[in-house]
């Protein structure tokens, strides 16, 4: 039998936020998964007021321009009435 649940850690307890439906005293094996985000960007550190273009700058290329560009001109197209 498998039940994924919900908890909070506090010491060695684990509230769970709902009644797992199991037997007062029932032996248990668990599987701990912490769910996290993403951590900050490259080159970013705290207070750091750099955006996220300006951390691209040093690796930016022309190659990279001009996709951008062509990305652009293709978002201003006019694609009414037509179906793809």
């Amino acid at each position: 039998m498998e039940i994924v649940m919900d908890g909070v850690v506090h010491g060695k307890t684990i509230e769970l936020e709902s009644d797992p439906g199991l037997e007062d005293g029932k032996k248990v094996k668990l599987v701990l998964r912490v769910p996290t985000l993403p951590g900050p960007p490259p080159k970013w550190t705290p207070g750091s007021t750099v955006t996220a273009g300006g951390m691209m700058a040093d690796d930016w290329t022309e190659e990279d321009d001009r996709i951008l560009e062509e990305i652009y001109q293709d978002r201003k197209r006019d694609r009414r009435g037509t179906r793809q």
